[in-house]
């Protein structure tokens, strides 16, 4: 879906407010995004708290994650490069696409380590997880599940937006949720609130940020749980 210019300026101020995401492809590097190494994990890939906003100033994968989701996809469908870019673009609905630039020499990298083996099929190559790949994928499982869910995420505002931008209303589902996003419209709430409130406490003393740490951390702890943790 093609948008006009002033859409896209909108999109980025409204997703900068939201905490949104960032516009940019990305810096390249040799192997897809940046190298990282064989087994080794950089840690300038957006902001120190993990939060959205890294996406608004630059990469948004560093060259080891983009490698990562490719084994992701491909232990479930063996696929040529185009395909996979394909199906990334479509996690995201359409945010994240990234070009052959990133993704041939992640596959080719892929490949060189033994992570991925190749079938040639005439000039085209389909890419197969290997038995490495799959204990690498193993060993990151919970790393991966991040990352698709940030995809996931943003397929979410993406549907948000463009619902946003026509004007059209939302449409509830059986339990209340939008049924464009799935959100209910008490956890966008408590989310906003969340943030207003630790924004508004921007420039509080140590003291108070380790107060705010604590209960942060207590919320997460039963977020991650069964939502039964006593504080």
């Amino acid at each position: 879906m093609n948008f006009p210019f002033h859409h896209w300026f909108f999109m980025r101020r409204a997703m900068g407010a939201m905490g949104g995401w960032g516009m940019h492809h990305g810096m390249v590097g040799r192997h897809g995004g940046g190298h990282r190494g064989r087994h080794g994990h950089h840690g300038d890939d957006g902001d120190h708290d993990g939060g959205d906003r890294g996406w608004i100033r630059g990469r948004k994968f560093g060259g080891d994650e983009l490698q990562l989701m490719l084994l992701g996809i491909l232990e479930k469908n063996p696929s040529h490069g185009y395909e996979l870019i394909k199906a990334l673009g479509a996690m995201s609905s359409g945010f994240y696409t990234p070009s052959p630039g990133m993704i041939y020499p992640a596959l080719t990298y892929l490949e060189e380590i033994g992570y991925a083996t190749v079938e040639l099929e005439g000039s085209k190559k389909r890419y197969h997880l290997s038995e490495e790949g799959r204990a690498h994928l193993d060993a990151n499982r919970d790393r991966l599940d991040m990352m698709f869910g940030k995809l996931k995420h943003v397929a979410r505002k993406m549907e948000w937006m463009r619902r946003a931008w026509t004007g059209k209303p939302m449409e509830a589902g059986p339990e209340g949720e939008d049924a464009a996003t799935g959100w209910v419209p008490e956890l966008v709430q408590a989310r906003q609130a969340l943030k207003q409130a630790v924004f508004r406490r921007d420039d509080a003393d140590p003291t108070e940020q380790r107060r705010i740490a604590a209960i942060l951390m207590r919320a997460v702890r039963e977020i991650e749980g069964d939502g039964t943790e006593q504080a």
